[in-house]
């Protein structure tokens, strides 16, 4: 059974700095692909990062050169780490997991319904 638990959330002016952390608990997680996705009030939950099993990384234009998704293996943990921050950056963030490894494919990123397990999301709030 896997559990998924965020962290790191918070409120920050614009322009300001925030590093998401998802701390990933399983008996046997391998080398997964892990993504982060955001979803505001009022608007369907969107993919922001995705990190492959070979460390390829992909983002959201919106979030492209801003945003770097990484993982330590040792310590079962997942980064989202956040500069720049727009106020068009406010919503809930949810680290997710396919639970299989995989390598990119297509053109964007993969979409929510391709993720297996969740977390339960932590708010990110930037005012101007």
């Amino acid at each position: 059974q896997v559990q998924l638990v965020e962290s790191g959330g918070g409120s920050v002016q614009a322009g300001g700095s925030l590093r998401l952390s998802c701390v990933v608990s399983a008996v046997n997680t391998g080398n997964y692909c892990m993504g982060w996705f955001r979803q505001a009030p009022g608007k369907e939950r969107e993919p922001v990062a995705a990190l492959y099993s070979d460390d390829t990384r992909r983002y959201a234009d919106s979030v492209k050169g801003r945003f770097t998704i990484s993982r330590d293996n040792s310590k079962a943990t997942l980064y989202l780490q956040m500069s720049s921050l727009r106020p068009e950056d406010t919503a809930m963030y949810y680290c997710a997991s396919k639970g299989f490894q995989c390598l990119p494919y297509g053109a964007g990123l993969p979409p929510a319904y391709e993720y297996k397990d969740w977390g339960q999301g932590t708010q990110v709030t930037v005012s101007s």
